[in-house]
């Protein structure tokens, strides 16, 4: 009964497994193909495993688990194929069918359970934040660090970035009111955003105020879930999404806001895909994803930000676009009108700005030396614009740039779109 199960996954997904015409169109942009050059990296080798264990050919091995765990999640070989399948769906149930025959990963299982404990995940985290300084070094000039001492599973070059000493939910009232404010925005910080780069939740909540906007924080809001959803975990997904559906819906929101292509994607179309099963469960899914966005998708196209009390921000700029922002929510040309409308800001755009960063969310941790070479690539092509500051809509693909940059000595500063419209704010008020 139980391998039945296994196979119904797969089963459940055969005709679209059977749409990809083998052309090997994926090949020309998946990052990994591109570093290792064997086709069990590219979409069309992982579908031709998924059908092989349709057929009874292979088994759901730990060679099957590995090879799909090989991926990015660039969403690249989706948007490139010429049939439209969708082959990082797939690919993303090929995981399912792996963790439903042979478990998680002990790693990852040990983690995911950290996660689904709010309370514990909160505490472990502020804790990090609170004696991280002991295990890691600052890096001079930047919101980076190093460990001072080896650390099982964690490149001893690796640069990352430090826990907040303060959480920013923690920094904030759960309503940041704003006088005579025209509408009521909840605000998903994510983990990374909370319990990283507060600095880019400041800017969200100073930017929003700034166009007369209240600010809710939930308090108890929690990982979005996208983490586990990818690795094949569904049941657990389920329950974050399930969590911060209620959360949220219990606030009377005008508008969801995210500062983070992933946790943005969670909310349009992961929520709603999850509870596919579920009709009661999907319409609620349905009605937040109906008023979610990016937060530069937000400012531009909702609030129609405020262009006339923006003072000069003197800054040479280029932009990377997240995969999940580029091909996910699709969302481009609104971070760069934004950029494009701050006085004093030169723009230069890079010759690929959409290319994967090699961040991939945990990809980096289990394949650091293959993400560091996805990594080089967009660093060649940052350093050829000349440009002093790359801006980006992801927390993940700034601290894996900046991990680049430190290793290659370039000298490029890392920030999120919204701190420089937050930067331009400022100066308008000197």
């Amino acid at each position: 009964m139980m391998s039945i199960e296994k196979n119904q996954l797969l089963a459940e997904i055969e005709d679209a497994l059977t749409n990809c015409m083998k052309c090997g169109n994926c090949q020309e942009v998946c990052p990994i193909y591109k570093e290792l050059k064997t086709e069990s990296a590219v979409a069309r080798g992982k579908i031709a495993l998924m059908e092989a264990v349709l057929s009874g050919t292979i088994g759901i091995t730990e060679g099957f688990d590995k090879k799909m765990g090989l991926c990015v999640s660039c969403k690249a070989c989706t948007a490139k194929c010429p049939c439209g399948v969708k082959a990082d769906e797939l690919i993303v149930r090929g995981r399912q069918a792996a963790v439903q025959a042979r478990g998680l990963h002990p790693i990852k299982r040990t983690v995911f359970s950290l996660l689904a404990n709010r309370t514990l995940f909160d505490f472990g985290l502020r804790m990090a934040g609170m004696f991280g300084p002991l295990a890691f070094k600052k890096l001079p000039g930047r919101l980076a660090q190093i460990a001072r001492f080896p650390m099982p599973g964690l490149d001893r070059k690796r640069v990352l970035a430090p826990f907040a000493s303060t959480p920013l939910r923690s920094q904030h009232p759960e309503v940041v009111k704003k006088a005579s404010a025209k509408m009521k925005v909840g605000f998903f910080t994510g983990c990374t955003i909370n319990y990283i780069y507060t600095d880019i939740g400041n800017s969200v909540i100073n930017v929003l105020q700034a166009n007369d906007i209240d600010v809710v924080l939930p308090k108890l809001q929690h990982c979005c879930g996208t983490p586990v959803y990818l690795n094949g975990d569904v049941e657990l997904a389920k329950l974050f999404a399930k969590h911060n559906i209620e959360t949220f819906e219990s606030y009377n929101l005008d508008y969801i806001i995210a500062a983070c292509g992933s946790c943005t994607g969670a909310w349009k179309s992961e929520y709603v895909e999850m509870f596919h099963d579920d009709p009661a469960m999907k319409a609620r899914a349905q009605a937040l994803a109906d008023k979610t966005y990016e937060i530069s998708e937000f400012l531009v196209d909702v609030v129609k930000f405020r262009r006339d009390i923006l003072g000069p921000v003197e800054a040479n700029v280029t932009m990377h676009d997240p995969c999940h922002m580029a091909r996910g929510i699709k969302v481009t040309s609104q971070p760069r009108e934004i950029l494009k409308s701050i006085p004093g800001l030169t723009f230069v755009e890079m010759k690929e700005p959409a290319r994967c960063c090699g961040a991939g969310g945990s990809f980096s941790v289990a394949h650091y030396d293959l993400a560091r070479k996805i990594n080089d690539r967009k660093l060649e092509d940052i350093a050829s614009t000349g440009a002093t500051t790359v801006a980006t809509g992801c927390g993940l693909c700034r601290m894996h740039i900046t991990d680049g940059l430190v290793q290659h000595e370039q000298q490029q500063d890392v920030v999120h779109t919204v701190q420089l419209l937050d930067r331009a704010y400022q100066a308008g008020r000197k």
